[in-house]
């Protein structure tokens, strides 16, 4: 009886493509695996915006990227004193308007009674000097940072966040928590509060009214 041979499979084959590997770089890493990021930049190469007022952008979260000092990479703060003078002479400029005004309508803003003083303040005049000067600040600052009174003294508004001039809405708020209450209550008393702030408050110097519009004053020279 004759015994047959033991039958074996072939020898693979190397042209067989389930067989085949996927090739290997040069640097013998996964043609799949992620290539290395430089710097910690974006993997497309998209280059990091720039850190506001020319900061490092390195810090830890305060508006201007300072690293540790929040006032890094910024202008210089306007002192408060300027800043007062600017307003007084933004004051004199809208109260010779709503004087003339007033003057040229007939009303007054104090009636003085010589034996009993009574100060009686129209509404009317008070809502006109709100409105001219909201329209003022709104307008001047949303155009260049500056009134007048600040363009004089060297002084300017930006945006806490970038440095850049105020929006026209940013502006309007600004303006209008520093005066709409002049027409209301407290005239000269809450413009005092609102402004005089900035004497106290650290570390940006802001005003009530800076605070609510997320601004601050800085020096220009």
């Amino acid at each position: 009886m004759s015994t047959e041979p033991p039958q074996y499979p072939p020898p693979p084959d190397d042209n067989d493509p389930f067989r085949k590997q996927p090739p290997q770089d040069s640097s013998g890493g996964s043609p799949y695996s992620t290539p290395p990021q430089d710097g910690g930049g974006s993997p497309y190469g998209t280059p990091p915006p720039p850190p506001p007022y020319g900061g490092s952008g390195s810090g830890g979260g305060d508006p201007y990227g300072g690293a540790g000092d929040p006032l890094a990479g910024m202008p210089p703060l306007a002192p408060s004193g300027k800043r007062v003078l600017a307003r007084i002479l933004d004051m004199i400029i809208i109260g010779v308007i709503v004087w003339l005004l007033s003057w040229a309508f007939g009303t007054s803003e104090l009636d003085v009674d010589p034996d009993e003083v009574q100060y009686g303040k129209s509404f009317g005049q008070s809502l006109l000097a709100a409105v001219l000067y909201i329209a003022y600040d709104t307008f001047m600052i949303s155009k260049t940072g500056q009134t007048l009174g600040k363009k004089w003294l060297g002084l300017r508004v930006a945006n806490l966040n970038d440095g850049a001039t105020p929006t026209l809405q940013t502006a309007l708020v600004r303006a209008a928590v520093l005066w709409l209450p002049f027409a209301f209550c407290c005239a000269c008393i809450w413009t005092a509060i609102c402004g005089g702030w900035s004497f106290f408050d650290k570390p940006y110097k802001q005003g009530l009214h800076d605070k609510a519009a997320k601004t601050v004053v800085v020096s220009t020279g």
